[in-house]
C-alpha cells in the first residue's frame, strides 16, 4: 500500500468521472490518449495494472499532484509519471481534478523517449525521462482550453520530441507487431526465423531497443489479454483455456507475478473497469466504438468501483 500519511482512500467512483479521448482524425498511429476530468473531488487510491504500453501520466490538477508507488520503489513519488513496460504491482492515490494519460507502443516509446524506453519495468517521474522540459509541457497543456486542444498539442509535443530519432529496427517492429496480433502465443525462436535473425541477437537487440526480452514481452501481452477477459467477468479456469495457459495455477503465477493481486483482484481492478471507455476497442471480450470526444462513465462503471472493494481486500490480504 501507499504510506503517506493520508487515509486510505476508495477506488475511483466513474460516475462522477469525465473521459475525453481523441477525435478518430486527431489521433496518432501508435498512440493512445485519454483526458480524466473529476468533477467532485475525492480521495482515490487504487491499482494501475500492467499493459503492454509505456504509459506517460500528466497531472494537471492543482495542489499536491498524484501520489504513486510501485515495487522496488524507495518511498511513493509525487506528480507525474512514466510506466515502463512491465512494471509489477504499482498503486496510485490522491485527489485527482484532471490528468491526461498517454499509452505508447513501445516503438513509438523508443522514437519519444530513447533507446530502452521500456525502463526496464521501472516507474519514473515524468521530469527525469522527460527532461528539463517538462515543466513547460505541461505548462502547455494546462493551459489549453479543452481537451481536443490538449491532445493537439500533446500530438505535436511527441512528432517533434520524435522527429530527430531513429526508429527501430525493422525486425524488431515486426516482432513486436507479431507478438501483439498473436496475443503473447508465440514462440520466440519463430519469430527469430520470421525476421532471419537468431534468437540471441533478436533477444539482444529487442531488449537495447524496447527494454525487454521478446520472451517477456510475449508474457505481458498475454497477461494483458487475460486480465481483460477476468475484468469481463470470465471464470479464471476460462480465463486460463482462452489464453493459452498450462491451467489455471498457471493463470494465478502469471497475475501475481505482473501485478502482485490475485486473479479476483485484477477482475476488480478500476484502471481495467475504464479500459472499453477510454481505450475503445482495446478489450478482447467488449469492444465499445466510441467517436464523441468527452463523455461521462456510464453507471456500470460505478457498480464495477464497488466490485473492486471486494478484489482490494483480497489485495490487502495477500500483502
Amino acid at each position: 500500500m501507499l504510506s503517506t500519511g493520508t487515509p486510505t482512500g476508495a477506488p475511483p467512483d466513474w460516475s462522477i468521472v469525465d473521459v475525453a479521448v481523441p477525435r478518430p482524425s486527431a489521433r496518432l498511429a501508435g498512440v493512445a490518449m485519454a483526458g480524466f476530468s473529476q468533477h467532485v473531488s475525492a480521495f482515490v487510491d487504487m491499482a494501475m495494472v500492467a499493459h503492454p504500453s509505456v504509459t506517460l501520466l500528466i497531472d494537471l490538477s492543482d495542489g499536491d499532484g498524484i501520489l504513486h508507488s510501485a515495487r522496488d520503489r524507495h518511498g511513493p513519488g509525487h506528480g507525474s509519471f512514466v510506466v515502463g513496460l512491465a512494471p509489477g504491482d504499482l498503486r496510485v492515490a490522491g485527489r485527482v481534478g484532471a490528468c491526461l494519460q498517454i499509452r505508447l507502443e513501445p516503438a513509438v516509446a523508443a522514437a519519444v523517449f530513447g533507446p530502452s524506453a521500456g525502463l526496464g519495468g521501472r516507474v519514473e517521474s515524468f521530469e527525469d525521462v522527460w527532461g528539463r522540459d517538462a515543466e513547460r509541457v505541461r505548462d502547455e497543456l494546462r493551459a489549453a482550453g479543452s481537451w481536443d486542444e490538449r491532445f493537439a498539442v500533446a500530438a505535436d509535443i511527441l512528432r517533434r520530441r520524435a522527429a530527430d530519432r531513429r526508429p527501430v529496427d525493422p525486425e524488431v517492429a515486426h516482432t513486436w507487431r507479431t507478438t501483439l496480433a498473436g496475443r503473447g502465443r508465440v514462440r520466440v525462436e519463430g519469430l527469430a526465423e520470421e525476421v532471419g535473425w537468431s534468437r540471441k541477437r533478436l533477444s539482444a537487440r529487442f531488449h537495447a531497443q524496447l527494454g525487454i526480452t521478446p520472451k517477456r514481452a510475449a508474457r505481458l501481452v498475454r497477461f494483458d489479454h487475460a486480465a481483460h477477459l477476468l475484468a469481463a467477468g470470465l471464470a479464471p479456469a476460462s480465463v486460463a483455456f482462452e489464453s493459452g495457459y498450462a491451467d489455471q495455477s498457471h493463470l494465478h503465477r502469471e497475475v501475481r507475478a505482473f501485478t502482485g493481486l490475485t486473479p479476483t483482484a485484477v477482475a476488480g481492478a478500476p484502471w481495467l473497469a475504464i479500459d472499453d471507455v477510454a481505450w475503445p476497442g482495446s478489450s478482447p471480450a467488449r469492444s465499445v466504438s466510441a467517436t464523441a470526444s468527452v463523455r461521462s462513465v456510464p453507471r456500470r462503471m460505478a457498480r464495477h468501483g464497488r466490485a473492486w472493494n471486494r478484489g482490494r481486500t483480497a489485495w490487502t490480504d495477500a500483502h
